[in-house]
């Protein structure tokens, strides 16, 4: 690992951050333009998909979420870099890429309707996710996710079912160690990323869409295992409650569900992160969230992030891009809470 490029690589995206919260509306334009690439590929929650240069990113994701939520301003959970291997055959010359990523709340005042969400006037949280690569000092891809059923929620509107989980559950690192702003041993990381590779594409992959067993779970995950999920599943707040709550559920609708080549997957001390559009592929063959079964192919897309704790995995921050997912059961989410035209 380059510690040398991984703490530059970091450094200009907690400017880039930094520099938001300080710049004017009408100046994000500018601030993407001078540290992104010209043809920067975004990628975010539905409805708004993908985004393609620094003019399109401003005016289609920033001014919007910003306009929206008054005195937006991000707290930090967790943070880190590192060398993607995200490929399941380890071929870094198709991966081998640098990258950013960053999760935690976005605080601000709901004062207008976000993508149709009606504006409730009250202070919400917002949970966001993002993964920055980063070459040759420019930002040239985004993967960036806001939990919108979790917003919706909060604003008052209960589009799916009550959660099995926890609900309102995304806290920072239970040690408080999550932002890495400091370089980490490259040795400890090595190791990191060897074991979530193995965890992914060895452990969840093998699923004999029979028995939970079969994965293996109970090896990688301690007892006490912490499982945030996103709106609409909850938190899971220890290996039984995963097991219960949402890994069941999840596989009585999905059993065929299988991890793809992610669109990365690093390391950096004892955390690991991974975006995949698409990173998960499954047939909807069971109910799911009191939806039938469509039958169906879906692509699921998603963040992860884990925290290793010796040889199992003790927190572990997901989402999933729940509007996207229920798109492909032909749901529209965002339709049941828009105001009448």
């Amino acid at each position: 690992m380059s510690t040398e490029l991984n703490q530059q690589n970091k450094q200009r995206v907690l400017d880039l951050w930094s520099s938001l919260e300080s710049t004017a509306l009408g100046g994000a334009a500018a601030l993407f333009a001078s540290t992104m690439a010209p043809d920067v590929q975004w990628h975010g929650h539905a409805p708004l998909g993908s985004l393609e240069g620094p003019q399109a990113v401003a005016e289609a994701f920033w001014q919007p979420l910003n306009a929206a939520f008054a005195g937006l301003r991000r707290e930090t959970h967790v943070f880190f870099g590192g060398e993607s291997n995200g490929r399941a055959d380890g071929d870094l010359s198709k991966d081998g890429r640098w990258w950013v990523t960053g999760t935690g709340l976005l605080h601000g005042t709901f004062e207008q309707d976000y993508l149709g969400v009606p504006a409730s006037g009250r202070e919400v949280n917002l949970r966001w996710g993002e993964f920055c690569c980063i070459e040759h000092g420019s930002i040239t891809e985004v993967y960036f996710l806001i939990d919108m059923v979790d917003l919706m929620q909060q604003a008052g509107f209960d589009v799916l079912p009550v959660a099995q989980g926890h609900d309102a559950m995304y806290p920072a690192p239970a040690a408080g160690d999550g932002v890495l702003t400091n370089a980490s041993d490259s040795t400890t990381s090595t190791y990191s990323l060897d074991h979530i590779r193995s965890f992914i594409f060895d452990g969840l992959n093998a699923f004999d869409e029979s028995e939970l067993a079969s994965m293996g779970m109970a090896d990688w995950f301690h007892p006490d295992v912490h499982w945030y999920g996103p709106g609409g599943i909850g938190a899971c707040l220890s290996f039984k409650e995963f097991e219960d709550l949402h890994q069941t559920p999840w596989l009585v609708a999905f059993p065929d569900r299988e991890v793809q080549d992610l669109d990365a997957l690093f390391a950096e001390g004892a955390y690991s992160a991974a975006p995949g559009w698409a990173g998960v592929q499954a047939t909807h063959t069971g109910p799911y969230l009191d939806t039938p079964a469509t039958g169906k192919r879906i692509d699921f897309n998603g963040l992860d992030w884990w925290k290793r704790d010796g040889e199992q995995y003790i927190e572990n921050w997901v989402f999933v891009d729940m509007v996207h997912l229920f798109e492909q059961f032909g749901i529209d989410l965002l339709e049941q809470v828009r105001r009448p035209e």
